[in-house]
């Protein structure tokens, strides 16, 4: 810069990315690749080896598939049943996306193409064998497909387990993001990617729209920057992602010059919109005369879907009473021998729609725990409507074992049966708290849960605020599948006894 005639002038910058395409052969190295690529060998490695053993569990079991061949034959046979089929695998997984690095370590859409992939090898396979008529045993060759289609998504499933635990402990094999906009959105957005390490998603700096002036007496997270040069800046931070939040992109045609300057640099762009906590499946890009319009759904709270929900409560909850009958007997008589009273502790909640029903739990406390409640109220430790203490003691230690393994909820069964609770759901609130205000009415459009997605999060460690951000996450974003894999995950945090108290 120089100055001329008290005249500040610029030097000349160069042009800024217009967009022309440029050979595929000088794109920079992926930042990312520092742990896709040896993440993506690892799954080609075991991708075909659960093929090749899918193959020999389906041979073995059926000797009959080869016991007819001629040597050559048999070699041939054995040689499409252990290198060229698991290598088809290969071929299929890779063309359905299945390695594509934006798919991995995170949702359902890496599973999802693992079954489409097996789809394809099925039809494949029975469109040779028909087309080159060839003697094959159905059930050899069945065996084999679906059994490759496990062992696929069961070994992918344990891959996934130790990148998380990298993740998690080390820090390491994740996306190193840029946040841009204004503070309060890149803040939210912040807190929105690091709530789950697992993920992957580790910002290293903001550059702010808004100016230096907004930082003013805020403490971040990470270092702020503002009017720098996004590519000079990322290489400086070591970003491999660049994420545009909110309305950092309101001015026609900055998203898209942004895109232009990040071809061929190895980074990524992803947009996050000001629509949190909105799940996938309820949002869908409908572009109209070129304008890309993201549509919100409502949230399916009836329908085949819903009654199907029913349906198995009901079913679950009445085979779970027949089978636990046992149990309840046993802790029955533990509690009576811990401390004279009832067996049931029942207190009133509130449920679907405001309706308030009893709830029932096997009691965990002495018989005048409510008595004794006034000389604790000051060592509450939830910040919300529950009374929580790790130390209650108001708790016979029968109860305390109850309570860390769970078993204290089982009971809630009768609950589900009657139709005024869910195996999965928002956790019921107590109703002598008066009404309930604000956005924690909405957790009131579903009936309440024995589990939920609060109890698979951290249960009572969370804050009364992540408690009810996650019902309410629950409560919009609802699916069967979703109420699957929460149960799922409830089996292992009841396992590991993690903030139970």
């Amino acid at each position: 810069m120089r100055h001329v005639d008290s005249f500040e002038i610029q030097a000349p910058t160069p042009p800024s990315h217009n967009g022309v395409p440029r050979s595929a052969w000088a794109r920079a190295r992926r930042r990312a690749s520092r742990w896709h690529r040896p993440y993506t060998a690892v799954l080609l490695l075991l991708d075909y080896g659960a093929a090749a053993l899918a193959s020999l569990i389906a041979i073995s079991a059926f000797d009959q598939a080869v016991s007819g061949f001629q040597d050559a034959d048999e070699a041939w046979f054995k040689t499409v049943a252990y290198v060229l089929l698991p290598l088809g695998w290969l071929i299929m997984l890779w063309a359905n996306g299945a390695y594509d690095r934006r798919y991995l370590g995170l949702g359902t859409d890496e599973f999802k193409r693992v079954v489409r992939a097996s789809v394809t090898v099925m039809a494949s396979v029975s469109f040779l064998a028909f087309a080159t008529k060839t003697d094959l045993s159905r059930l050899t060759v069945a065996t084999a497909l679906v059994g490759a289609t496990i062992l696929i998504l069961v070994a992918r499933y344990f891959a996934r387990f130790v990148l998380h635990q990298v993740r998690k402990r080390a820090g390491h094999a994740g996306h190193r993001m840029l946040l841009i906009g204004t503070l309060p959105e890149t803040l939210e957005v912040y807190t929105a990617v690091t709530r789950s390490p697992s993920a992957g998603l580790v910002p290293v700096a903001i550059h702010i729209t808004d100016g230096y002036a907004a930082v003013r007496g805020i403490e971040t997270p990470v270092p702020v920057h503002s009017g720098r040069d996004v590519l000079t800046l990322v290489r400086e931070v070591g970003a491999d992602t660049i994420a545009v939040c909110g309305s950092a992109s309101a001015e026609p045609g900055e998203l898209r010059r942004l895109a232009w300057q990040l071809e061929g640099t190895g980074v990524d762009l992803v947009v996050a919109p000001q629509l949190t906590d909105i799940a996938g499946p309820r949002v869908h890009i409908r572009p109209i005369e070129g304008l890309p319009l993201l549509h919100v759904e409502e949230p399916t709270l009836s329908g085949i879907g819903w009654l199907a929900k029913n349906l198995l409560d009901r079913i679950a909850a009445g085979v779970g009473l027949l089978l636990l009958t046992p149990v309840f007997v046993g802790i029955a008589i533990a509690i009576k021998l811990s401390d004279r009273g009832p067996v049931f502790f029942r207190q009133p909640r509130v449920g679907h729609e405001g309706r308030t029903f009893r709830v029932w739990k096997f009691r965990t406390m002495y018989v005048d725990a409510e008595d004794r409640l006034a000389s604790l109220v000051d060592q509450n430790e939830s910040d919300g409507m529950l009374f929580k203490i790790k130390e209650d003691p108001r708790v016979f230690p029968v109860g305390r074992f109850l309570r860390a393994s769970s078993l204290d909820e089982l009971p809630q069964l009768i609950n589900v049966l009657k139709g005024e609770m869910s195996l999965v759901g928002p956790r019921p609130l107590p109703a002598d708290d008066g009404d309930f205000l604000g956005d924690v009415r909405r957790r009131l459009l579903v009936r309440p849960g024995i589990t939920g997605l609060w109890q698979v999060s951290g249960r009572s460690d969370l804050s009364w605020d992540e408690a009810v951000r996650l019902d309410l996450y629950y409560v919009d974003n609802w699916s069967l599948a979703y109420d699957l894999s929460i149960l799922w995950r409830t089996v292992g945090v009841v396992l590991a006894r993690k903030g139970a108290y």
